[in-house]
């Protein structure tokens, strides 16, 4: 069915809520993706992102090209995933320093709601979906507790950096932002686009340069990941969608100790605004929390995510059926 303005307005509400979903460390933007059923489609678009476009362009022209890649459908999503990294990259930095109970619950919320609606999507079970699943819970949780590393300040580990974050921001359940956050990059990457922001609002050139030099070297890594990998999930889905899903659901369980709300830092570091931020925590009861647990708004929080992302299934169906 061929779409209009409106749908499209909708995918890039929904690439703004990936891209809000991809700077926190612990959320995925695919696990977006995916509720809000354009996952699919994602990685079908950019599949049929190759050499045969060219051919196509070459014999057909620009338009005919543009819809075998689906461009409009790219387009949109990816207008709205940039506008959101670049809009929200700073407020949810600070909200995570200021109210960070409040929002891992919310984000808590929100991927238990993932979870329910995935599993929902699993036909059957057999042996190797069950070990699927538990691959996907050990992977995730693994991710979690890992140690972070230093970051060198080089080029190769910006592009390398890009590359394997690609490839776990369109894993639901794995969190790019976290696995930079892992790979030392974190701070780089986000530091680098609020600089790109500043570098446009103040008109100054110089900084402008250097941000997009950076940012080029990692969007690049960043493509080179995403083709690459996004033809080994098409195959999973064509010829294994069950076992597929019943390991991004062992991802998305396996992510929670991440999003846990209460936590005990074990290790803190300098960051580089001389800031003392947690390096090292893990999870706890909220008795046990060192403060305020504000457990009664932590659970509306964890409610009100759990409830948007039925919303938003609810919406995607209901288009679907238009």
């Amino acid at each position: 069915m061929r779409k209009l303005f409106p749908d499209y307005l909708i995918i890039t509400l929904k690439g703004l809520a990936m891209g809000a979903a991809d700077v926190v460390p612990g959320v995925s933007g695919g696990t977006i993706a995916f509720i809000s059923g354009i996952y699919q489609e994602l990685i079908d678009s950019i599949n049929n992102v190759n050499v045969s476009v060219l051919k196509t362009l070459k014999k057909d022209g620009l338009k005919a090209a543009w819809e075998q890649v689906n461009g409009s459908f790219l387009l949109a999503l990816l207008t709205g995933i940039g506008i959101s990294i670049l809009t929200f990259s700073k407020v949810i930095t600070h909200l995570l320093e200021t109210q960070p109970i409040l929002v891992w619950s919310f984000f808590f919320g929100l991927i238990i709601a993932s979870i329910t609606l995935i599993w929902k999507e699993i036909t059957s079970w057999k042996l190797v979906d069950i070990l699927f699943l538990i691959i996907g819970i050990t992977v995730s949780y693994y991710i979690t507790i890992a140690r972070p590393v230093s970051s060198p300040d080089s080029y190769w580990y910006l592009f390398l950096s890009g590359f394997i974050a690609i490839i776990a921001m369109i894993l639901p359940g794995i969190s790019g932002a976290f696995i930079l956050l892992l790979m030392g990059s974190y701070e780089t990457v986000i530091g680098t686009i609020n600089t790109f922001r500043e570098g446009l609002t103040t008109a100054n050139s110089e900084i402008l340069i250097s941000a997009l030099l950076k940012l080029g070297v990692f969007a690049v890594g960043a493509i080179i990941g995403l083709k690459s990998f996004s033809k080994i999930l098409h195959w999973m889905f064509e010829h294994h969608k069950n076992t597929t899903l019943t390991l991004l659901v062992g991802f998305m369980v396996g992510s929670l100790n991440k999003v846990w709300p209460w936590k005990e830092v074990l290790e803190t570091r300098i960051n580089s605004h001389g800031e003392v931020v947690p390096y090292i925590d893990k999870s706890i009861l909220p008795q046990n929390f060192d403060g305020d647990p504000k457990i009664v708004m932590a659970i509306v929080l964890a409610i009100l995510g759990f409830v948007l992302i039925f919303g938003m299934e609810k919406m995607a169906s209901k288009l679907g059926k238009n």
